[in-house]
């Protein structure tokens, strides 16, 4: 297990809902009982990071759509787009299916952090590999989410893709579709990318079924583990004691994204939110952290907070943390 810093006490007992914990975000290691969980997930966290890269990388073809519809007569013009397009298409589609993946990963994930007799705290305590996982899925998803907004020719190119198959359908000629995808997958793919931040509409669904589908376990185990770890990363940030123990300076960037992370989940799983009075997140807690960063820094993240929460908007959200987001 991690290491673990309490700071109020030395007995478990009366560290019960303490938000003083250091999680060891940087070099958790299973214990025993984590190890079959932590294999599965760490396999889906290797390919996410290709994921990321893949996408880093993702130029787009959007020289060669333009100079095709400007030159609709040119043959070979529309040979050049259609084969720079039908492989980026390829990579879109492993990015969907990826997300698809997330459908069996994730939710054992959550079993283990929000089931059985164990508090949130304790979860936090004694499962830090799994913390530290999820952490880095949250990661994930809000990097990639970032950079695909960022990235207009997603959008572009699979429309080109499907606007040509659907002229190739009518009007057949050297160009070759054996690689076409199913009609189904390109119809679920244009659904996820139309979204703007579609990983994280993706986990939220996900960790919303899983509540939904398990009936045995009472949301508020699973709600209580997201607003505990948002506190925990909280304070993991304000408290100089505990930052000072990171061996990476990017790590409190990390735990900055995995707060909002675990913020904005939250804020689409609980029926109430995480912006209402009785909400168990510290919103302005968390927004004052975040503004004592560079702005440079966390601008991105202020701005999750603004456009990708659920209820931000809603009446029962006061006006005073409204105003912190405006």
């Amino acid at each position: 297990m991690g290491n673990l810093l309490r700071l109020l006490s030395k007995s478990h007992e009366s560290n019960q809902g303490s938000n003083d914990i250091f999680v060891d975000f940087e070099n958790a290691q299973p214990t025993g009982s984590e190890r079959e969980t932590y294999a599965i997930v760490q396999k889906a966290l290797i390919e996410a990071k290709d994921i990321l890269f893949d996408l880093q990388t993702y130029k787009g073809a959007g020289n060669e759509i333009r100079e095709a519809i400007g030159n609709p007569r040119n043959d070979a013009l529309q040979i050049k787009a259609w084969e720079t397009v039908v492989p980026l298409v390829n990579k879109l589609a492993k990015f969907y299916s990826f997300s698809v993946k997330l459908e069996s990963v994730l939710p054992q994930l959550l079993i283990c952090l929000c089931s059985g007799p164990m508090t949130p705290w304790q979860h936090l305590e004694t499962q830090q590999a799994l913390v530290k996982q999820f952490a880095e899925l949250l990661d994930f998803v809000l990097k990639f989410d970032d950079l695909k907004m960022t990235n207009p020719s997603i959008q572009n190119d699979f429309s080109y893709y499907r606007r040509t198959i659907n002229r190739l359908k009518l009007e057949p000629n050297e160009l070759t579709v054996e690689q076409e995808l199913p009609n189904e997958l390109a119809n679920r793919m244009s659904l996820f990318y139309a979204n703007a931040t579609p990983m994280l509409k993706a986990i939220s669904d996900i960790t919303t079924n899983f509540v939904r589908n398990n009936k045995d376990l009472p949301i508020e185990q699973t709600t209580e583990t997201l607003s505990t770890m948002a506190k925990v990363c909280q304070r993991m940030v304000e408290n100089p004691e505990f930052s000072k123990r990171f061996q990476n300076e990017d790590t409190i960037l990390f735990v900055l994204r995995v707060m909002v992370g675990v913020i904005i989940l939250y804020d689409h799983v609980h029926p109430m939110g995480a912006f209402v009075k009785s909400s168990h997140i510290d919103i302005k807690g968390s927004i004052k952290v975040l503004k004592e960063q560079p702005s440079n820094v966390v601008e991105g993240l202020i701005n999750a907070l603004r456009y990708t929460t659920k209820h931000l908007s809603d009446e029962t959200t006061p006006k005073h943390v409204k105003s912190l987001l405006s």
